[in-house]
């Protein structure tokens, strides 16, 4: 090995050989690998830009079936229930979003109307039971497939079947806990049915004033006060 030129310090040399050294590492690392390096960032970036293009592609589809959804629904408002029913059942059949499940929703409420209540009741299940959906497309079709077959349905059911939605944090409260209750009055449980129509009548605005009404008129059939007890508690 040569000696270092006159006038360096050892420091300065030892330094000068290991950059010397970690260059010839470079270089036999980018010899021996340099391709594999290569085609690793050019799959990272293809990748990248397949991601780019599946959002974009998913974004434009959801705004198709948007527009597909509220063609049907304007189709249905016209009567036009023979270009409705196919719409909806192409949007349907896609599943996985929220325009499938209301489009389903919506077939359900349309075999309702023609009293189809067994074919409803398989649309509203369909939803109800398919995880792939928001929770909140789910919630409302059992809601739906419960009012459509209550009559058939055993109390101990409707409460089992609708207890989770039967709380005032639900965004279904009202319906769900009106159900219940009436549930709950023929299993003999009037004391929880009466707690569950003063939560009702008292949920405010998130209860529609239709439910709150009929949540008080049902109450005093109890013989609970509803509204005094609501004063009472305002007093306080």
């Amino acid at each position: 090995m040569a000696l270092p030129p006159s006038g360096t310090t050892d420091e300065a040399f030892l330094r000068e050989v290991d950059e010397e050294y970690r260059r010839a590492q470079m270089l036999s690392i980018w010899q021996r690998y340099g391709k594999l390096i290569i085609g690793a960032v050019v799959l990272a970036l293809a990748a990248f830009a397949g991601f780019l293009f599946w959002q974009h592609q998913t974004a434009s589809a959801a705004g198709q079936r948007g527009e597909q959804y509220d063609s049907a629904l304007r189709e249905i408002e016209q009567n036009q229930l023979d270009k409705a029913g196919p719409d909806l059942a192409k949007l349907s059949a896609k599943g996985g979003d929220g325009f499938a499940a209301m489009s389903a929703i919506v077939e359900g409420n349309l075999a309702l109307q023609k009293k189809d209540a067994k074919g409803a009741v398989a649309k509203f299940a369909a939803v109800a039971t398919n995880s792939a959906y928001p929770k909140t497309f789910r919630d409302y079709a059992l809601l739906r497939q419960t009012v459509a077959e209550y009559d058939s349905l055993k109390p101990e059911v409707v409460v089992s079947r609708l207890q989770g939605l039967a709380k005032p944090d639900s965004a279904w409260f009202g319906s769900a806990g009106e159900l219940v209750a009436t549930a709950q009055i023929k299993l003999g449980k009037r004391a929880e049915a009466g707690k569950l129509l003063q939560q009702i009548a008292q949920g405010g605005e998130n209860v529609p004033e239709t439910t709150r009404q009929r949540a008080v008129q049902l109450a005093s059939v109890l013989g609970i006060d509803v509204l005094g007890q609501s004063k009472e508690k305002q007093a306080q």
